[in-house]
């Protein structure tokens, strides 16, 4: 006969052994730089049925709205994080811009709003990308890796060929 406590460490005991939801090729994360090396903060992606989930914590960024973009390099080679190359695409040429009929560019996201404190938290969604090969999207976990980037500017998601969203403040290398 079971006592409850015995019966509770049963019941943990089984839940240790339970499998997790997210496997380790189902989720990426990375850290969060600025141009002077500096940390700003964490990315955390999870792999979803039809896209990806983005968590972004920031901090130490300037108030006010910043385009993000999902780039096609795993390379934060700071000042300028120009190694982190061109955004995640599947076609040439690149149409950038969500509010653009034509876009195709898998690297364009919302902007993000920084309070004045400078941080920022966010979750999003894009359909866009995918963590691994094989569902016909980009795969941001393909052979050289790619980045998340934080820019100056908001993105005003039509101008070509980054929205206007300015120089480059902060990179994630997403592994």
């Amino acid at each position: 006969m079971f006592t409850p406590r015995l019966k509770l460490l049963t019941i943990l005991a089984g839940l240790a052994t339970l499998p997790t939801m997210a496997h380790a090729a189902d989720t990426a994360s990375g850290k969060l730089i600025g141009n002077d090396g500096s940390d700003h903060g964490t990315l955390h992606i999870t792999q979803a049925p039809k896209g990806v989930l983005l968590r972004i914590e920031a901090r130490g960024l300037i108030p006010g709205w910043h385009g993000i973009h999902f780039h096609e390099k795993g390379d934060c080679g700071p000042p300028k994080f120009t190694s982190a190359g061109a955004h995640v695409h599947a076609a040439t040429p690149v149409v950038h811009g969500l509010l653009n009929a034509n876009a195709n560019d898998a690297g364009d996201l919302p902007n993000l709003f920084v309070g004045q404190d400078g941080t920022a938290t966010v979750e999003m969604y894009s359909t866009l990308v995918s963590l691994n090969a094989g569902d016909g999207r980009p795969a941001l976990l393909d052979a050289d890796g790619s980045a998340l980037v934080i820019h100056a500017n908001p993105d005003d998601y039509r101008t070509q060929p980054i929205g206007g969203a300015g120089d480059r403040v902060a990179c994630g290398v997403i592994h």
